[in-house]
């Protein structure tokens, strides 16, 4: 940022099939600036979305959590969902990156796309956890060492049962304690398609009946629990109520580390739980949102605000993002629509069936100043300044690429 000290950096990942992060300095109002597209040297799935299968749309891997930032910032770590691949590299004290290393997961990639998609980083046993959308590996281990460097483990967990071998999970997150890992999953099998391309959202059973293909609906094991060893291995998963259908994202409170807060894809709202120290988890009720605009709004990624007062969640099929409050044990809809709708190009349609520019990851500052919330489908990443009342007034976007970008972190 020429002549200007910058406030801080943005990572995000433009999954293309050649790969790369796309580095910004952050202003103090809010503004970016790109400095640097660095390839990861791994391959992305481009404007395919895996999951299901479309030539083009946002979102590929229904993912969560593909870029993370070492707690010291010394490291970034990214996935390649095309290669089943994870990229490491250092960070400077400019926010520049240098790439240390590239490895493969253990997951073979069988079609046109791999989909590794979310990361989390032990630091006590300096072990990187990546998460797949299709199983049955849904879970890979690597072992960091100190120079950055990664050694995929033999190690693979599921989070499928027995009646369900095509789960679709979404989102791994380590307790701050690291004493457990929660996964969160949107689908108990992948939605199959309507001769038009629209999703069938119910699945026939042997009795005749049809059933929900969302997780947790009504089936109550749509979060699963994994106990940490002291090597960084699991324990055996305990599959747990989620509290509403497609329990998509676990995110932790900052001040009170046994809480997180859960969006829902399909029940559309969020919840809070408590985790206790045996990995069982206890969900309140879920506060859901207006939606009149059609079902599910597919309300997936969540930020907390430093202070843990705000919840922000960005609703996919929406194309906004809604705001909720937390009081002590009680969660409440402050604002459906906390910024006005950002449209896409018209070619993209959500579960709900809306026109949609599919909007994912969120990141919010440390400061709990400024969000910014990739539009993939209108090809922009925009920044918003937090208001005292928990809206949100765009000050700032960026030209990404088209449809396919996933993944942002900062400091």
């Amino acid at each position: 940022m020429p002549g200007m000290q910058a406030a801080g950096h943005l990572y995000l990942q433009t999954n293309e099939v050649r790969n790369a992060i796309i580095h910004y300095a952050r202003g103090a109002d809010g503004a970016l600036t790109e400095v640097e597209r660095v390839p990861t040297g791994g391959g992305g799935s481009g404007v395919y979305k895996p999951i299901s299968g479309q030539e083009s749309a946002p979102n590929a891997f229904e993912a969560a959590g593909s870029v993370i930032l070492t707690a010291d910032q010394q490291f970034l770590f990214a996935t390649n969902g095309g290669d089943n691949s994870v990229s490491s590299f250092s960070v400077g004290s400019d926010g520049k990156l240098t790439l240390l290393d590239v490895k493969r997961t253990g997951n073979i990639v069988a079609g046109r796309s791999g989909t590794a998609k979310s990361l989390a980083f032990s630091p006590a046993t300096s072990t990187l956890y990546v998460l797949h959308s299709f199983g049955p590996d849904h879970v890979r281990l690597m072992t960091v060492d100190p120079e950055g460097r990664l050694t995929a483990r033999p190690e693979g967990y599921t989070v499928n049962t027995p009646d369900k071998p095509l789960r679709v999970s979404t989102m791994v997150v380590l307790s701050p304690d690291e004493r457990f890992l929660v996964v969160g999953t949107t689908f108990d099998q992948p939605a199959a398609a309507n001769p038009d391309g629209s999703p069938i959202l119910w699945a026939d059973q042997p009795d005749g009946s049809k059933k929900s293909v969302a997780s947790n609906a009504p089936d109550p094991d749509g979060i699963i629990v994994f106990p940490l060893q002291h090597d960084g291995s699991l324990g055996e998963g305990m599959f747990q109520d989620g509290g509403g259908g497609s329990p998509f994202y676990p995110a932790f409170l900052h001040h009170r580390p046994d809480h997180f807060v859960i969006g829902y894809a399909v029940a559309d709202g969020v919840a809070l739980a408590k985790l206790d120290d045996r990995g069982q988890i206890g969900t309140g009720p879920v506060v859901k949102i207006d939606t009149s605009a059609g079902l599910p709004s597919e309300l997936c990624w969540l930020a907390v605000s430093p202070d843990d007062k705000w919840i922000f969640a960005t609703n996919f099929g929406y194309s906004n993002i809604s705001c909720f409050r937390i009081d002590g044990d009680v969660v409440s809809l402050v604002h459906d629509n906390a910024c006005p709708k950002i449209p896409g190009d018209g070619t993209f349609r959500a579960l709900n069936g809306t026109v949609s520019s599919g909007p994912s990851d969120n990141w919010l500052t440390p400061d709990g100043t400024h969000l910014y919330q990739i539009y993939a489908n209108a090809s922009k990443l925009v920044g918003y300044v937090v208001q005292s009342d928990g809206s949100l007034v765009e000050v700032t976007a960026a030209e990404i690429p088209y449809n396919s970008p996933q993944g942002l972190a900062g400091f």
